[in-house]
């Protein structure tokens, strides 16, 4: 029987997968549980239809972030940090700072957020990403200066 899933549902699929299962689980386990429905021409438009309306959405949702990327793009920010003698890091600037310094340019970002290749241990510029949508990820400067 072939059955449209409203849930995901753990090694079947995901919410609008058109799947086949035995007619004894879509009739006593699934659908009783709201966890599908039956297959039918007019449920595999009406999910074709929401498809649509969600890939719209999707579609907006990462245009928005590729823009607020751009913003970003053009931002660089200075951590000052303790150095010795030789000019050498106490230790690594870390995520927490970058944020606070961000924060400082107008914007709030989560240091989850923050793509960094390898630890900023010495003065200089480098650049880190800041993954503002699952597939965009903006680039921005950071100059680490001694205080």
């Amino acid at each position: 029987m072939k059955v449209i899933l409203s849930q995901d549902v753990p090694s079947l699929g995901k919410i609008g997968d058109v799947v086949t299962v035995k007619e004894g689980f879509a009739r006593n386990c699934l659908i009783p549980q709201a966890k599908a429905y039956a297959a039918t021409a007019e449920n595999l438009k009406r999910i074709d239809q929401m498809k649509a309306k969600q890939k719209a959405e999707a579609d907006r949702i990462k245009k928005e972030a590729e823009e607020f990327a751009k913003k970003l793009s053009g931002v660089s920010c200075t951590v000052s940090v303790e150095v010795n003698d030789l000019e050498k890091l106490y230790g690594a600037v870390s995520e927490t700072e970058i944020v606070k310094a961000l924060k400082e340019e107008g914007f709030e970002i989560d240091k989850k957020a923050l793509v960094i290749d390898k630890p900023l241990e010495e003065l200089g510029i480098f650049e880190i990403g800041v993954r503002v949508h699952a597939e965009v990820v903006a680039k921005i400067k950071i100059w680490v200066t001694k205080k």
